[in-house]
């Protein structure tokens, strides 16, 4: 019985210890960016949802104008900062050489107010960038939107017509009304923790966007969508 025992310590010392090198031998993985795939594939989700919209035929219409789109998927009356209003988004921007659309880029939108309409809680938003004024001012960290980027709502509604020249345009839905959502004066921020989560290291939305130097293939499904949308596949 005391040769039994002492065998099953044995063994049991040797399972121990043989566990304890597999362990350390696997190299721990980082966390997978389940937050930052998630608004991904709900920015997917608006895209999809708004060019299927009869009263976004104009934005459908023109989305060629777009050198890129900033999909905000709920933009809230309160989640900015206390008594203000946000959301989170991604930027994808159009390569004019080889018409690819980058990966994305995360980034916050926020206000003391957004003048939504009477009880509505979040809207949906897309913002088509036009210019390249605007696509560089979106590689800064901060910028206010409106005086030197100006920003309008698009136009709504089947067959309308418009001479617009705004820089940045619009297009928003809450609760299933569509009116606009006016955007001017809102603070857009990069998320740098988000953006370093989605790649792996520290990245800005220059080495996103302009370098491409990272890439992750959960976006794929994101930015063929727009591709296709626009007539660039």
């Amino acid at each position: 019985m005391k040769k039994t025992g002492l065998r099953f310590k044995n063994v049991l010392f040797a399972v121990i210890i043989s566990t304890m090198v597999v362990g350390y031998a696997i190299p721990a993985t980082a966390a997978e960016p389940i937050e930052q795939q998630g608004l991904v594939d709900k920015a997917r989700v608006t895209f999809e949802s708004l060019m299927t919209d009869k009263n976004q035929s104009w934005l459908n219409e023109n989305l060629n104008q777009a050198k890129g789109l900033i999909i905000i998927p709920s933009l809230l009356k309160a989640g900015f900062v206390i008594g203000g209003s946000g959301g989170s988004g991604v930027l994808v921007v159009k390569d004019d050489k080889t018409k690819q659309w980058s990966q994305p880029a995360f980034y916050t939108l926020g206000s003391a107010t957004f003048g939504l309409q009477i009880g509505a809680e979040a809207a949906e938003v897309i913002m088509m960038v036009r210019t390249q004024k605007a696509v560089d001012a979106l590689f800064t960290s901060s910028f206010k939107l409106g005086g030197d980027t100006s920003i309008a709502v698009g136009p709504v509604g089947a067959g309308v017509k418009s001479n617009i020249v705004a820089d940045i345009l619009s297009f928003s839905r809450t609760k299933g009304a569509y009116a606009g959502v006016s955007l001017e004066g809102a603070v857009i921020k990069t998320k740098d923790k988000w953006n370093e989560a989605y790649y792996g290291k520290a990245v800005s939305p220059v080495d996103i966007i302009v370098k491409r130097s990272v890439s992750n293939p959960g976006s794929k499904a994101l930015r063929t969508k727009v591709a296709e949308a626009v007539g660039d596949k």
